[in-house]
């Protein structure tokens, strides 16, 4: 018994001694052995490491990212206040798939549906009654959003088609659809064309507008055309589609050739912007061609990375062809997502921020943010250079788009650099601007192709995408980013520099923004 109590306190003994050693790890992160090794791992370590010693080596590598509100590449939404990021850790614990288990949650899903459809004046279907709830979906981002809006086009084409040409379902899986679009498509679109075999008739607009021109839209339609995707926002420039215009050219194609051909509006950025700009063209389900609208709800929306919205004109011939019935989870529920299982915290940080800012505060911060964008645009469009102007801006100005400045170096000061060497330089000043080429790897040929009908594809241009976290005084050390930055970029010789020490970094940087969301 003596031996096997001598035992016990040799265990303890060692056992207070292994708690005292990781305390004093957890409390001197650089005692421990994860402060000199490689910190991203290559395979499960044999031991697992002390809570804050972890902790501090995910910081550690987060401190080598950008600032992330100096990033003007990106148009996800970086600013909360404490309350939202308690509400998204609390959706953290949240299955939002298993609907009977959490049935608030998601009434608090359908209650942001319904207020998005609202605002986006969705007609009221007739079965909504029977719902309670608009057809529609909170996504994984916009980019889901999209999938499940091209998937129920697709689908309503065939049984369309196949009645048309007396067809059985499997005479129509043998025919190829396709989907309009501008080449200012953003990558939602491209995963479309490659995962569900849908041919893109891609519209390469002027550098002067972004824009797809109505009349273009007449000789791309035929009998296989699904639809026609206007996009409120293009990432490249914030500029929105003529949707109304485009509008009556569907209308007139579907009656001249008995034809059904829908629109779908890809708001991704402007689906919580263009609802606040009064003296927009409608653009919304006021047209009777449009016949779903998605957004990115992490964007303009200001809720938490990873929300995104879809809504259809009605279930009928619409979202229907998406929806999965669902009992396995101890009761019956639809599912229009393609994901399943997904936290809750991008429908509470969603329904928290409509609640929070109401119409007027949307408004208000649209009002700032576009104010903003003017102010830097004002301010570039004044830089000159030996009396010529620096800059010739490409974006829509201050009013009806985006609040986005998208401009490229005046051509005509033949400077040596480019649009991606002041893209470098200012990342010197801690800021994170896009300067990118003119061009997109093409979908299906994955050739690299002009984005616009005017332009060479070796072009190059850049953009600062304002949001909410933007401030005048952040605005002004931009501003005075660029004047010093221009004091190296004219000092310095650029045009030996332009081979094999920056290719990389230009290839880089061009896949960057063509997989951008």
């Amino acid at each position: 018994m003596r031996e096997i109590e001598k035992l016990k306190n040799k265990v303890a003994e060692l056992q207070n001694k292994l708690e005292k050693a990781e305390k004093v790890l957890e409390e001197n992160y650089y005692l421990s052995d994860a402060a000199v090794q490689n910190p991203y791992m290559f395979t499960l370590p044999e031991n697992g490491m002390p809570a804050k010693t972890v902790k501090t080596q995910i910081e550690n590598n987060h401190e080598l990212d950008f600032n992330f509100k100096l990033n003007t590449s990106s148009y996800v939404n970086v600013s909360f206040e404490k309350e939202e990021n308690e509400i998204a850790l609390m959706g953290l614990r949240v299955n939002l798939a298993d609907q009977t288990v959490y049935p608030s949650s998601y009434k608090m899903h359908d209650s942001v549906v319904n207020m998005i459809a609202n605002l986006w004046h969705c007609p009221k279907p007739a079965d909504f009654d029977e719902y309670g709830v608009f057809a529609g979906a909170g996504t994984v981002g916009s980019t889901e959003a999209c999938l499940l809006a091209g998937l129920a086009l697709k689908f309503r084409w065939r049984k369309w088609f196949a009645k048309r040409n007396n067809l059985t379902e499997d005479n129509v899986m043998g025919e190829r659809p396709n989907l309009v679009i501008s080449s200012c498509y953003q990558a939602a679109w491209e995963k479309l064309f490659k995962y569900m075999d849908i041919e893109p008739r891609l519209i390469s607009p002027s550098s002067s507008s972004f824009k797809i021109q109505a009349e273009q839209i007449s000789d791309l339609v035929d009998d296989h055309t699904i639809g026609v995707v206007c996009i409120m926002g293009n990432h490249y420039g914030g500029q929105y589609d003529p949707v109304n215009e485009i509008n009556s050219i569907v209308e007139e194609i579907n009656r001249e050739h008995d034809f059904q051909v829908g629109i779908h509006v890809d708001a991704a950025s402007g689906g919580f912007i263009a609802p606040f700009q009064d003296d927009l063209p409608p653009w919304d389900f006021r047209l009777p061609n449009v016949l779903s609208i998605s957004a990115s709800g992490h964007k303009y929306g200001e809720s938490v990375c990873g929300t995104g919205w879809v809504i259809w004109r009605e279930r009928k011939d619409l979202s229907e062809h998406v929806a999965i019935s669902v009992t396995y989870l101890g009761g019956k529920a639809d599912s229009y997502t393609l994901n399943f299982s997904r936290p809750a915290s991008g429908v509470y940080v969603q329904y928290y921020k409509l609640l929070r800012y109401g119409l007027s505060g949307y408004r208000q911060v649209c009002d700032n943010m576009m104010a903003n964008a003017q102010h830097i645009r004002k301010s570039l469009s004044e830089m000159t250079v030996n009396g010529q102007a620096r800059f010739v801006i490409l974006d829509d100005g201050p009013r009806n788009c985006l609040p986005v400045v998208t401009a490229m170096l005046n051509p005509e000061c033949d400077f040596t650099y480019d649009d991606i060497d002041l893209q470098h330089v200012l990342s010197q000043h801690h800021w994170y601007v896009s300067g990118y080429k003119m061009g997109i790897i093409d979908p299906i040929t994955e050739e690299y192709r002009a984005l616009f009908s005017d332009q060479d594809k070796d072009k190059t241009m850049f953009r600062i995408v304002v949001k909410n976290n933007l401030t005048r005084n952040m605005a002004n050390n931009l501003i005075d980013s660029f004047k010093a930055a221009f004091e190296l970029l004219d000092f310095v010789d650029f045009s030996s520099i332009h081979g094999a020490n920056t290719s990389l970094l230009r290839h880089k940087d061009q896949k960057r923004l063509t997989n951008h969301c």
